[in-house]
């Protein structure tokens, strides 16, 4: 008799995936978490990556060619309310994934596909594919209208993975693991074996099993769509050896450039991102709100804390205006949001900042970084991730927010140039505003002068702050924090986080 643990070996020793090694019964999340703790007691094997024509030749235009035939690959029913696609792999999706659904046959053949043979020369005998495996999944739901069904989640490239809110566009992304992000050597990016759709009825439950030299891992989720989409994560981690630069419920996205810049920047849009904002919920009960940047050079922020209580990257517009962009629909991108489930104890929300000077690169990148290693033992994180509509009042405890902040050149006379800095902070309610005075601390070669405070006579749940900001002769750099206080002491608004740089054309 041959067993089980034999079947396991033999998987690993040809490169098949451990978790679909197991033949006997329905396949449960535990099963993929024991996977996963399997895959992570072993030396790292990298996927055999086996395409062949004309999968191995696609480019971004001819992958679009390939398609999902209906009944075969797309339109899958999961119950009543979900239906799949299984997507092709080629183009930068080389990395083969097992995928299984409940009551489908998933085994991998090109005559799921069709081809569009104005971008795509078939071979005239296929090669054998029998291990080539898919790229993703793609999950569908009456999302925005009964009876239409619209794209919700899709997992697709490394550990990579998207989900859109009602009336939303598809933007920023998340991941199950990043490992090395921003650090002094290449970023390693874990890869998703498998997928595993568990159950499907009012929400759907699916898991991924993941893989990287340094680590495996299991994320299990369930997907709740709605017009704030929620999902319940647990990431089960398994490294191979110890790991200080883990980065848990990593969220990414793109900055270009809003009304502030960077001037390097030439676009005639008035703004493109698909997040703008940093907001940190940190265990010390503050509420951090930190304007995102593309820089001159990449630069790193740690914000340290222990126990947080959320954090996420933000699209503040909501307006076609502040865009002007009809296409791309930057004001229908959403926002993400993470709330730890349980204690995670000490660490950092960590935040990078990559140069680009297009809209076509990821430069964002956020997550959560525990202070301590990780140990070549079992770690598991809770939370949850919510896809939220683009506005600042999506979030949680939104009681007060700052709009997207303006900022100007600006000359007193008799003195030298400086930078106008304007912030408007809004509430759901007129502000006490007699009993609030604006704290600011600058740490750098910089002063702070001109500072005003008033509501704004139109709207009286509004209060403007604005100051200048002027550097000393050899400045490169400042940070900027802007806290209201009220009469005790406390803050009654998000803390505004600032970096300022010259390089970055800040103006002076």
């Amino acid at each position: 008799m041959i067993s089980r643990r034999a079947v396991i070996a033999g998987a690993l020793s040809l490169g098949l995936p451990v978790g679909l090694a197991r033949a006997e019964g329905r396949y449960e999340p535990a099963d993929l978490i024991a996977a996963a703790e399997r895959l992570g007691a072993t030396s790292y094997r990298p996927a055999q990556r086996g395409l062949v024509a004309p999968f191995d030749a696609l480019d971004y235009d001819s992958y679009r060619g390939v398609r999902p035939e209906p009944g075969k690959a797309s339109d899958l029913p999961l119950g009543a309310r979900f239906r799949a696609d299984l997507l092709p792999p080629g183009w930068l999706f080389a990395d083969p994934v097992q995928v299984s659904l409940p009551g489908h046959d998933t085994e991998f053949a090109p005559d799921l596909f069709s081809f569009d043979p104005a971008l795509i020369d078939l071979p005239e005998i296929w090669p054998e594919t029998e291990n080539m495996g898919f790229s993703g999944l793609r999950l569908l739901t009456p999302l925005n209208q009964a009876e239409v069904w619209d794209e919700v989640l899709v997992l697709q490239g490394a550990s990579y993975f998207r989900a859109l809110a009602e009336g939303t566009v598809y933007g920023l992304s998340a991941r199950a693991l990043a490992l090395g992000t921003g650090g002094p050597v290449p970023e390693e990016f874990p890869v998703t074996r498998e997928i595993h759709v568990f159950k499907a009825a009012d929400s759907l439950q699916f898991g991924c099993l993941i893989d990287s030299p340094r680590a495996a891992a299991a994320l299990i989720a369930t997907l709740a769509p709605g017009v704030t989409t929620k999902m319940t994560c647990a990431l089960h981690l398994f490294p191979r050896e110890e790991i200080a630069d883990a980065g848990i419920a990593p969220l990414t996205s793109m900055f270009q450039h809003n009304a502030l810049g960077p001037a390097r920047i030439d676009d005639f849009r008035p703004a493109v991102h698909d997040s703008d904002v940093l907001v940190i919920d940190n265990g010390a009960g503050e509420r951090l709100w930190r304007p995102l940047t593309n820089p001159s050079r990449l630069q790193m922020s740690a914000f340290i804390d222990q126990h947080p209580r959320g954090f996420g990257l933000l699209q503040s517009l909501t307006q076609f205006e502040d865009f002007r962009d009809a296409e791309a629909a930057y004001h229908r991108r959403p926002s993400a949001w993470v709330r730890p489930l349980g204690d995670w104890g000490p660490g950092a929300v960590m935040l990078l900042e990559i140069p680009t000077g297009d809209e076509f690169a990821d430069n964002i990148v956020a997550f959560w970084r525990p202070k301590a290693p990780l140990g070549p033992v079992g770690h598991k994180f809770e939370y949850e991730l919510d896809w939220l509509p683009p506005r600042p009042d999506s979030l949680p405890e939104a009681a007060y927010w700052v709009t997207p902040y303006r900022a100007a050149s600006g000359v007193e006379p008799n003195r030298r140039e400086g930078r106008l800095f304007v912030l408007d902070f809004v509430a759901d309610s007129v502000f006490p505003h007699e009993q609030i005075r604006p704290d600011v601390v600058v740490t750098g070669d910089v002063s702070v002068d001109g500072l005003a405070f008033y509501p704004l006579q139109e709207a009286g749940d509004v209060l403007r702050l604005s100051f200048i900001l002027t550097p000393e002769d050899g400045a490169d750099s400042a940070e900027l924090r802007v806290v209201l206080r009220d009469h005790e002491g406390a803050a009654v608004a998000p803390i505004w986080l600032y970096r300022w740089t010259r390089a970055d054309g800040g103006g002076v």
